[in-house]
C-alpha cells in the first residue's frame, strides 16, 4: 500500500481552476494532490534575436518554487544570485514539451512566455506544469486567433506529462514527495495527445532497471497521460486534423482517478 492508500497505477486527485491571474493571456492554478502549481502564458509581440526576420515564433519558459513550498523556507533564487542547475533543466523541459505541441510558424514573431510558480510542493512540480501550461497555452492561443491576430490557431496537439518510479521494487505513478525522495528509479514521462514521446527522462538512483520494468513504466505512463488529457479537453475542444480548437465554458474541474 503507497503511503496515501493509492494503487500503483493510480494518479492523484487532480484539479484545475482556470483564469487564476486576470491578466494573462491563459493562466491556471493546478493541483496534483498536494502539489499546487500556479502558471500564466503571456504573450510578447516580439522574438529573441536568433528569430528576427524568420517569421518564427518562440515559447520558453520560467519555473519558481515560492520560499515556504515544501516544508522549509528556501531561499529566493534572486536572493542567491542565479537559478539553480535544477531550474534551468526543468524550464527547458516545459519549453520543449509545449513547442511540440505549438506550429511556431504559424506563431508568427511574438513570444509565449510560460511562468510555473510552485505554491506548494509535494512532488511531480514539473509535470504539474507541462500538463497545466497546455491549458494556458491553448486559451492563450484561442484568444489571439479570436482577435485576429493570427491566420490560423498554431496548436498542434494536447501535450501532458506525469512521474513515475521504483519504490521498494514496486513500479508506482504520480510520485508525491516522500515517495520520491525515496525512490530507486525516477522518470518524467511526455506524450501527446496522439501518444507520441515528447521526452523519455529515466534515472537510476543507485540502482538499476530492466526492460520489462521500462515497459511497465510507459504502460502506466501512457495510461495516466491518457487521463490528463481527458481533463485538458474539459477546458479546450481540440480538432488537430482540421486545425479547430475552441475553449470551453467551463472554470473548474476535478478529477478522481478510481
Amino acid at each position: 500500500m503507497r503511503p496515501d492508500g493509492r494503487k500503483p497505477g493510480q494518479i492523484r486527485n487532480i484539479k484545475v481552476i482556470r483564469d487564476f491571474n486576470i491578466y494573462a493571456e491563459g493562466s491556471v492554478l493546478i493541483e496534483f494532490g498536494n502539489t499546487k502549481v500556479i502558471v500564466t502564458a503571456s504573450v510578447e509581440e516580439k522574438v529573441p534575436p536568433f528569430l528576427k526576420g524568420t517569421g518564427q515564433g518562440w515559447i520558453t519558459a520560467e519555473y519558481s518554487m515560492i520560499p515556504r513550498a515544501s516544508e522549509t523556507r528556501s531561499l529566493r533564487e534572486v536572493v542567491k544570485g542565479s537559478p539553480s542547475g535544477r531550474t534551468h533543466e526543468i524550464q527547458r523541459l516545459i519549453g520543449r514539451s509545449l513547442r511540440a505541441a505549438v506550429d511556431l510558424k504559424k506563431l508568427g514573431e511574438r513570444t509565449v512566455w510560460i511562468d510555473c510558480d510552485v505554491i506548494q510542493a509535494d512532488g511531480g512540480t514539473r509535470v504539474a506544469s507541462i500538463t497545466g501550461a497546455f491549458i494556458a497555452v491553448a486559451d492563450a492561443m484561442i484568444k489571439l486567433s479570436k482577435e485576429e491576430k493570427l491566420k490560423s490557431n498554431p496548436l498542434k496537439d494536447y501535450v501532458a506529462a506525469i512521474s513515475l518510479g521504483k519504490v521498494k521494487s514496486e513500479i508506482v505513478i504520480d510520485l508525491n514527495y516522500l515517495e520520491d525522495s525515496t525512490a530507486q528509479v525516477d522518470m518524467n514521462l511526455v506524450m501527446t495527445g496522439r501518444g507520441e514521446f515528447v521526452e523519455v527522462q529515466a534515472t537510476g538512483e543507485e540502482n538499476t532497471f530492466n526492460r520489462d520494468e521500462f515497459n511497465k513504466m510507459l504502460e502506466y505512463g501512457k495510461l495516466a497521460i491518457e487521463k490528463l488529457i481527458h481533463i485538458q479537453k474539459q477546458f479546450v475542444e481540440g480538432i488537430p486534423s482540421i486545425g479547430h480548437w475552441d475553449r470551453k465554458d467551463i472554470k473548474e474541474f476535478v478529477y478522481i482517478d478510481k
